[in-house]
């Protein structure tokens, strides 16, 4: 019997293992950094949007990160 501790395991067999583990590791990843405060305290609400749980403070950001990677200029 196999144990399934990732939190795509709510998937079963479906999906395809290279799918699971993408989800399971993005999902991994939930603690970012706060712009106002700086604190590693701001989580994903949903897609897009982030909370900082220090100051309460709610922004935007890509779809699963804050930050979309794009250089500014």
């Amino acid at each position: 019997m196999t144990r399934k501790s990732y939190s795509s395991a709510r998937f079963g067999p479906r999906y395809g293992v290279r799918n699971r583990r993408r989800v399971a590791s993005l999902e991994s990843e939930h603690r970012f950094e706060c712009p106002k405060c700086g604190k590693k305290s701001a989580r994903r609400i949903s897609t897009g949007i982030f909370e900082c749980r220090k100051c309460d403070t709610k922004f935007a950001g890509g779809a699963y990160h804050p930050s979309t990677g794009r250089m500014r200029g």
